[in-house]
């Protein structure tokens, strides 16, 4: 089976050095972020200054269970570029609730996620030196149609 390669280059404010984040499919279930072996299903890449530091990063979303949390989940992960090398900057667990998917917009991590209540809610989240903090809601307490469309604003 041939591999699905995703190659985002992005070109550091910093540096005359372009930053490559290479994200690899080999099956459903092991990915690779350049020589990060990631062997969990992915739903989500994208890349973009999540901790200020003007270098772009790469936010994968996986599919798995952690330690406190064992039943498989959609969670988000974070790598920096050190030396042309993927390395985690964050390993996410949880955000606030059960995290649906995310996009990145303008410096903030936007989560759409479902409440222990099966409500919706819409978040921004933002670097706060070791993992991502709460900001803001963007609406809670919805049904999913409506979080929907305030996620995709």
């Amino acid at each position: 089976m041939k591999a699905l390669t995703i190659i985002l280059l992005c070109l550091a404010a910093t540096t005359a050095t372009a930053q490559t984040f290479e994200l690899r499919r080999e099956h459903d279930s092991l990915y690779w972020l350049g020589d990060w072996r990631l062997p969990y299903p992915v739903y989500r890449f994208q890349t973009g200054d999540v901790d200020g530091d003007g270098r772009k990063d790469a936010m994968v979303g996986v599919v798995k269970g952690t330690r406190f949390y064992p039943e498989p989940a959609r969670r988000l992960f974070i790598f920096k570029s050190v030396k042309g090398k993927a390395r985690p900057l964050w390993l996410g667990s949880k955000l606030g609730g059960r995290l649906e998917d995310f996009r990145f917009r303008n410096g903030r991590i936007r989560a759409l996620e479902t409440t222990a209540d099966s409500l919706w809610v819409v978040s921004d989240y933002r670097w706060s030196g070791f993992g991502m903090a709460f900001e803001r809601f963007i609406v809670k307490g919805v049904d999913k149609k409506t979080a929907t469309k305030y996620f995709s604003l």
